[in-house]
């Protein structure tokens, strides 16, 4: 499903961030945003709590990196890591990773192909078991990032505290983590009706808990058979389920925040839109920090489309396309390519 810009009248709709003020009991449009200042305050998100369950999960999440090195200094005074948790490691790593790459961005948000239902079941379950989210959140906020991108309304943007140094610092840090402690939510029947509607990703939304779960039990597991011993299942817990979670996270947040403020533009994209591509996360991304591309053609399923840009995610969907699992797949056409690159 393409994603089509906002209009200028949705720019004052309720609950989107937006930065719309009521005054004399009517909503009142904020200034076209210049591109330099800070974003308009929402006062209707600024008068919302966010739920103290919804703050300590959120926190949960985000301290999974400083959870992981604390366990690994505790695990490495006098061990090494094995082979098993690398392999371990590395394959839930990609399974994962490429739930989110394939499924819950190029497939269910930007409809760059048609997946028949195993697939779309496998890819909502992988990418749940990321830790990002639950599958019908997840796409409705990154499809409110595409109407709004890097203009009053993204939810996620580095340029929202204004282009200054400090305003920058303070975005780059919003855009990472920040975001996500805010009162500022993206109603899922605006943003993601289809999947709504759809029963089993209604189903595998309302698994996301039990999915984090089995994310961190599968490694647990696979650690206790193969080593025999609680240490083995331990370590296998820090490196395959702790270490590999959080640098999934890390990258993926490094394209909402890295993605919008280092890197090269060949494409031309909307106004205001700073996406990038940015080379060196894009082993670790599967293809995902190719962000200028993807940008300037959403519904693309390639986004390393110039010559030595290695996509992993465009390469399992062409393998799925050629197993006949997924169809109606939105390559790239070098004509659509070149009325958005730049001269």
């Amino acid at each position: 499903m393409a994603i089509a810009e906002e209009s200028s009248a949705s720019l004052t709709g309720t609950g989107t961030g937006t930065g719309a003020v009521r005054a004399a009991g009517r909503r009142v449009a904020p200034p076209p945003y210049d591109g330099s200042s800070p974003f308009p305050r929402d006062e209707s998100t600024g008068q919302q709590r966010v739920p103290t369950w919804q703050l300590a999960f959120t926190a949960l999440i985000v301290a999974f990196p400083f959870l992981a090195l604390a366990l690994a200094a505790w695990l490495l005074w006098g061990s090494v890591i094995g082979p098993a948790d690398v392999v371990l490691g590395v394959l839930l790593y990609c399974v994962t990773g490429l739930g989110v790459t394939v499924g819950f961005h190029r497939g269910l948000t930007h409809g760059s192909f048609t997946p028949n239902r195993p697939v779309k079941i496998a890819m909502a379950v992988a990418g749940s078991m990321s830790f990002q989210g639950d599958v019908i959140g997840w796409v409705a906020v990154h499809r409110r990032h595409h109407a709004f991108t890097d203009r009053p309304g993204d939810p996620h943007s580095p340029f929202r505290f204004g282009t200054s140094l400090t305003g920058e610092l303070r975005g780059l840090a919003h855009a990472h983590v920040g975001w996500m402690f805010t009162a500022d939510t993206t109603p899922a029947a605006h943003y993601a009706p289809d999947l709504l509607a759809d029963r089993d990703l209604r189903a595998v939304s309302r698994a996301f808990l039990g999915l984090c779960v089995l994310s961190l039990a599968l490694p647990f597991g696979a650690g206790w058979l193969i080593g025999g011993s609680v240490h083995a299942a331990l370590t296998a817990l820090l490196w395959a389920g702790l270490v590999r979670v959080a640098l999934l996270q890390h990258v993926t947040w490094s394209v909402n925040s890295l993605c919008h403020m280092i890197g090269q533009r060949p494409f031309r994209t909307r106004r205001h839109d700073r996406a990038t591509n940015l080379w060196p996360l894009a082993l670790l991304s599967f293809g995902e920090s190719w962000h200028n591309l993807h940008h300037a053609d959403p519904t693309c399923a390639r986004h390393g489309v110039d010559r030595g840009q290695i996509d992993i995610t465009a390469a399992v969907i062409r393998l799925l396309e050629r197993c006949g699992w997924v169809r109606d797949v939105r390559w790239p056409a070098p004509g659509r390519l070149d009325t958005r690159r730049r001269a």
